[in-house]
């Protein structure tokens, strides 16, 4: 699509001058004699470049930049002055224009703005699309799941995300404590500004506090360079403070003083920088026991927990599977190239049995690894590794609650039994008083990779 330029000018010589001017560059053109003229045009339509004279009679130039700024603020504006009229062009670009030219000027100078002016409006343009991107991709609405915790996790999200209180997001590995945090950031009134996460866990103590508040140039051997830390990186947004609990006790005292007074300073400096930073952190240990046994300081989890966030697993989640699995298609067909289409319900009811110590993350894997390699459009048990489906210290058991049907308190209690027996088919048999081609015949009926095949499969007794 071509670039669209608007002049706007009461003289006839300058807006003729710059169509003429314009022509080999294949920008379409469009001439406006007065501001008020070129404000209905731009209520129209969205023009990529506007090249405006500063004095006109009526709307003025400068009147018509703030226009523009609340009609179409992404559209840049570059003006044009008599060289007596500078202040006035010093002037509109503190008001928002990106250039001005200085009467008189040539093609080539005019050409030159223009091109510049138009690779910004293009930056302007691709930073809105990635910003809007990176929004949908971490926004709330993008968790997926519609069971009751993950209403209640949609709702608190919405709730918190223009606040500036910290959040503690617990839960286990694997259950999407980043993916909430960045949900909470780009739903909220800092989605502008910076994510910064720092893995309190990856870092040795020498280096975290560093990363954490900066240094200046010759703060410690090796400090060739002053260096800004992840809060002052994050000012004006989110830092992400992943596995707290694994931060050391003297660095979580200055962490805590940080959090209340809001000012950082840098290691090496005397200066207190002040920090506008909203802070997230998260932890897949339980901080009450971490601080009962010593390791965690008290005073610094009651100043991250002002909106505690808890993720539950994913075998308490059994009826988002179905969904989390449509979603994981969707990704991993179009990363891949591939066409599947769904998954048999025999695979969903044995990822609901399943325990998913590795929880979301676990199941993401599994999913990817099965799309990858399928030949079929439709996903089976045989798409997944045996280990899911046979019994083993990772299998799952549900307990039996009221409102289960005969087969399925029957399924639960042979499972249960098969893993209390370390997967060993005859021990479990006798405990439960059956056959071992009884129980392979149940096994073959769940879905069980290493009962009997059809052809070996015999009548129960």
């Amino acid at each position: 699509m071509k670039p669209n330029i608007l002049i706007v000018d009461d003289e006839h010589l300058i807006t003729d001058f710059l169509i003429d001017t314009f022509k080999p560059s294949d920008y379409e053109t469009e001439t406006a004699a007065s501001g008020d003229e070129a404000v209905e045009m731009i209520a129209r339509r969205e023009y990529d470049l506007i090249f405006s004279d500063v004095r006109m009679p009526g709307l003025n130039g400068l009147e018509l930049l703030r226009r523009i700024k609340k009609i179409a603020p992404e559209t840049v504006v570059v003006m044009m002055t008599a060289y007596g009229s500078v202040q006035d062009a010093v002037q509109a670009m503190k008001s928002g224009a990106y250039d001005y030219l200085l009467k008189p000027f040539g093609p080539d100078q005019a050409t030159l703005v223009a091109q510049r002016a138009l690779e910004r409006r293009q930056l302007v343009r691709e930073n809105r699309i990635l910003r809007n991107e990176v929004a949908a991709k971490y926004s709330f609405e993008n968790l997926v799941g519609k069971s009751k915790p993950m209403e209640r996790l949609y709702s608190l999200i919405e709730s918190v995300s223009n606040s500036r209180a910290t959040v503690l997001i617990s839960g286990e590995s694997g259950t999407g404590k980043e993916l909430v945090a960045k949900a909470i950031h780009y739903h909220g009134n800092r989605q502008d500004g910076p994510f910064v996460a720092l893995n309190c866990a990856a870092l040795p103590e020498a280096l975290i506090e560093s990363e954490l508040f900066g240094h200046e140039k010759g703060a410690f051997t090796n400090a060739v360079r002053q260096k800004k830390g992840h809060f002052e990186i994050a000012d004006g947004g989110t830092l992400l403070l992943d596995e707290v609990s694994e931060m050391p006790p003297g660095l979580q005292a200055k962490l805590l003083r940080v959090l209340q007074e809001k000012e950082i300073q840098r290691l090496g400096s005397e200066a207190k920088l002040p920090i506008d930073v909203r802070v997230i952190a998260t932890s897949n240990r339980h901080l009450q026991t971490e601080i009962e046994n010593g390791n965690f300081r008290e005073d610094l989890y009651y100043r991250l927990n002002v909106i505690p966030i808890h993720l539950p697993p994913l075998r308490e989640l059994t009826a988002d599977i179905p969904s989390l699995v449509e979603h994981f298609i969707n990704i991993y067909n179009a990363e891949n190239n591939r066409a599947i289409k769904r998954v048999t319900d025999r695979v969903i009811d044995l990822f609901e049995g399943y325990a998913w110590p590795g929880n979301i993350r676990e199941l993401e894997n599994y999913m990817e690894r099965a799309i990858v390699i399928a030949g079929n459009e439709t996903l089976t048990p045989d798409d997944f590794p045996s280990e899911l489906f046979t019994g083993g210290v990772r299998r799952s058991t549900e307990a039996i609650r009221s409102g289960m049907t005969i087969r399925e308190m029957e399924r639960s209690l042979i499972l249960k039994t098969l893993e209390q027996q370390g997967g060993n088919q005859t021990k479990a048999a006798d405990l439960l008083a059956i056959s071992t081609r009884t129980l392979r015949n149940k096994l073959y009926e769940y879905g069980v990779k290493e009962a009997k095949t059809p052809a070996e499969k015999v009548d129960t007794e």
